[in-house]
């Protein structure tokens, strides 16, 4: 197929070079100037998106995203699908997708799971709503990106998937971590801690694949200073985007506004930004909190 690809940073540029890797014809842009190899050079959105049989977005924000389709949606096709991979708020997922649709395109949001590493292996979820039709024809591409496409629904399907994930994923790794400083000041040895947790009821995927004591299970950031594999702050803008949706859809989710405030509290006023979000462990033992 013949892509454009909008936003090549940490994850889309993986993401795109993935798809030159298995033959797409793919024309990026990128205000940052970052072109993977086999990556063709598009002066602007409007011009990356023009002619392509699908066009990819990676973006960081909801705002950004409404901007970037004002440029490209004029220059689609009819019948081209915009599939925009990035987590944003579900409203701005469905305005995009309502304007795309009135253009003669069709929309698709499709936010991932599994960060800069399932970036470059190839390995990501993701999480997609939006027409089947679209769908089908993008399936394909999210075969070589990831591991696993999952239709969700309507437009912001997806989003509301990544969202709701995404705070199971905050409130399990504080719960992980509480866990663990506890057993610390209990004397019991976080390694044995593991067995049984891995195990047994306890078990999640903040325990078994990304245990946040190092040394402990599989090699996760724990293990190497917390360098970030999924940073707080990001950790920190999907909590966020998760209370406004719960907010909007008269939701109660007290665990993940505690989750939110948090994260809040980590990465503004705890030197938390930069740090993977599994670093809530260490600032418990700092804080002497159990």
């Amino acid at each position: 197929m013949k892509v454009g690809f909008i936003g090549l940073g940490n994850m889309g540029g993986p993401m795109a070079a993935n798809l030159v890797k298995a033959g797409h014809d793919v024309t990026g842009f990128d205000p940052a100037g970052q072109y993977p190899q086999g990556v063709a050079q598009a002066s602007d959105a409007g011009n990356a998106a023009n002619g392509a049989d699908v066009v990819i977005t990676m973006l960081p924000s909801g705002a950004i995203l409404r901007d970037v389709a004002r440029r490209i949606i004029p220059a689609l096709g009819k019948g081209t699908v915009f599939c925009d991979c990035s987590t944003v708020d579900v409203d701005s997922a469905r305005a995009v997708a309502s304007d795309a649709n009135a253009a003669g395109a069709m929309a698709l949001d499709a936010p991932v799971s599994g960060g800069v590493g399932g970036a470059a292996a190839g390995t990501l979820t993701f999480m997609v709503g939006g027409p089947e039709m679209a769908f089908a024809k993008v399936l394909p591409l999210f075969e070589i990106m990831g591991q696993k496409a999952v239709h969700c629904g309507a437009a912001g399907s997806g989003q509301a998937a990544k969202l709701c994930n995404n705070m199971i994923l905050g409130v399990t790794m504080i719960a992980t971590c509480e866990a663990f400083a506890m057993a610390e000041k209990l004397g019991l040895d976080p390694a044995r801690l593991y067995e049984v947790v891995s195990t047994s009821s306890g078990q999640s995927w903040s325990v078994t694949s990304y245990c946040p004591v190092p040394g402990v299970g599989p090699k996760s950031p724990a293990d190497n200073a917390y360098k970030p594999g999924f940073a707080a702050e990001l950790m920190l803008k999907d909590l966020t985007l998760a209370q406004e949706a719960a907010q909007s859809a008269d939701a109660d989710t007290p665990m993940g506004a505690l989750a939110r405030a948090l994260y809040a509290q980590f990465v503004t006023d705890e030197n938390g930004k930069g740090r993977d979000f599994s670093a809530m462990l260490p600032r418990l033992f700092a804080r002497g909190h159990v």
